[in-house]
């Protein structure tokens, strides 16, 4: 009863948008969301109660993006809507009563990807508002590694384990299960590729305190075929933490928010890192009993 609610096309990309009713004596605060769901699962329906809980709380008008998922919908078409609506909500903003210049992106999973790949393509561009902060709720950041130390510690904890993980990665990408395995162990990895980015996923820069338990895991022979199959993981569009430094530093002010209880806990770590590293301010909280 206290929201508008709308659903539009953002350049032909199914929107639904939460206005707050009550009127404002200035332009209102905007918020894109991009929702969980490993670009398989998940809508704008299901994260219907969140979004309004969002744009009540923060007086704030939020803008959900329902992305078609995958594998009917090819990766990076996930990726290209997700940049399609944010380009159009940032030209449009002042029709929904928004200022262009107080408008974040944000997102859960895999929605926090999405806000990190739409953040980095925006990051240098001058002929569109600038994105005023992005919030990446426990997003998954990188696929080089998953034997980082809360890898290992969230192994079997529900709902995402970490061969669940995989598994999803796979789907998504429409390739063959059975290569899950392999990348477990990191196979698909090359040393060169390993060495280059050893400077950004590294268990070292994992604070001590959460990396209790931790073992390196056994050295594991390079498989090219694994590799050659699946060469999208070692893109920035889905490995957000292989970005290079030219295209973190121009990123907005960031908030990470990361769960003790799961998988994808160090990447948002090891993000965090990164972004400090360039000069990029970053509001951290961690959830102690949070899980996935």
């Amino acid at each position: 009863s206290r929201l508008f609610i709308r659903d539009l096309h953002f350049d032909g990309v199914p929107a639904r948008i939460y206005l707050p009713r009550e009127a404002s004596a200035s332009k209102r605060r905007g918020v894109i969301f991009f929702h969980g769901g490993c670009g398989i699962f998940g809508s704008i329906r299901s994260y219907e109660r969140i979004c309004q809980y969002i744009a009540t709380k923060s007086d704030s008008v939020v803008a959900s993006v329902g992305y078609h998922l995958a594998p009917e919908h090819k990766y990076p078409a996930q990726t290209l809507e997700c940049l399609t609506a944010t380009m159009h909500f940032l030209k449009t903003a002042e029709t929904y009563g928004v200022d262009p210049a107080r408008i974040i992106v944000c997102g859960d999973s895999v929605g926090g990807t999405y806000t990190a790949s739409v953040c980095q393509e925006l990051g240098q561009r001058t002929d569109i508002p600038r994105i005023r902060a992005q919030v990446l709720i426990y997003p998954f950041l990188q696929a080089l590694n998953f034997n980082l130390p809360s890898y290992q510690k969230n192994a079997a904890v529900a709902f995402l384990t970490r061969e669940r993980t995989v598994y999803f990665i796979l789907k998504y990408l429409n390739k063959d299960c059975s290569l899950k395995e392999s990348i477990l162990a990191g196979s698909h990895v090359p040393e060169s590729i390993n060495l280059k980015y050893r400077k950004w996923i590294n268990p070292d820069l994992i604070p001590d305190v959460l990396k209790l338990g931790y073992k390196p895991p056994l050295p594991t022979l390079f498989l090219p075929q694994v590799h050659e199959e699946v060469q999208e993981l070692f893109e920035p569009w889905f490995s957000p933490l292989l970005a290079e430094d030219a295209v973190v530093c121009p990123l907005p002010d960031t908030c990470i928010v990361t769960c003790e209880h799961d998988v994808l806990r160090d990447d948002g770590l090891l993000y965090k890192k990164r972004l400090e590293d360039n000069n990029v301010r970053v509001t951290w909280h961690h959830m102690e009993k949070g899980f996935h």
